[in-house]
């Protein structure tokens, strides 16, 4: 069981790098559009103001601004991130959990309600792989395209749908594995290593 738990533990961990590199490409786009827009402002009024004006304009003409299109690219770059983060968060129980009045109960009642959460949040996941699907199957029909660099709108659901179901796929596993842990009593994976509220 150790060594399908480190397999399930890497490939999230995969996931999850690769969710940090896509946010931190977001990041970069963000930045960089908002010093573009601002300095294509900062230029028009130079521009404007006859303060350098060829220059200005040059800038202007070569295309110092926002990058297009970079709301639709973080948009659904987005949407993959977070799936992508939902498997590590999963298997590690990084979950934020609110256990005021769960504190006082005995222990053998905190194992059987996290069998019922583990269960109930991977019986979540897979409902919205599943409409995500649908969703995704919708869009490959379609023909629908981006707005502004016109890329098609399924590319985004399939990355998204990836995600979600390594997000579903570790949601049914950890699952599986606190149900486990309930009836030998054996502990399997750490419990909650993320908030506690």
């Amino acid at each position: 069981m150790q060594s399908v738990h480190r397999l399930v533990l890497g490939i999230a961990r995969l996931m999850a790098m690769l969710g940090g590199a896509v946010l931190t490409l977001l990041i970069l786009i963000t930045c960089i559009s908002i010093l573009g827009r601002a300095s294509n402002s900062v230029l028009h009024a130079m521009a404007s103001a006859g303060i350098l004006p060829g220059m200005a304009q040059g800038l202007i003409d070569a295309g110092v601004g926002a990058i297009r299109g970079d709301f639709e690219m973080v948009e659904a770059g987005m949407a993959f991130c977070i799936f992508a983060f939902l498997p590590f968060c999963t298997v590690t129980g990084g979950h934020a959990s609110v256990d005021v009045f769960t504190n006082f109960l005995p222990r053998g009642v905190n194992r059987v309600l996290e069998v019922l959460i583990a269960a109930l949040f991977a019986a979540v996941l897979v409902v919205i792989a599943m409409q995500l699907n649908e969703g995704f199957a919708r869009k490959l029909n379609s023909g629908q395209t981006s707005l502004l660099l016109e890329f098609p709108i399924w590319w985004s659901y399939a990355l998204s749908l990836f995600g979600a179901v390594m997000s579903a796929a570790v949601g049914v596993y950890v699952a599986l594995v606190r149900l486990i842990e309930l009836l030998t009593g054996r502990a399997i994976m750490p419990n909650a290593v993320g908030a506690d509220h």
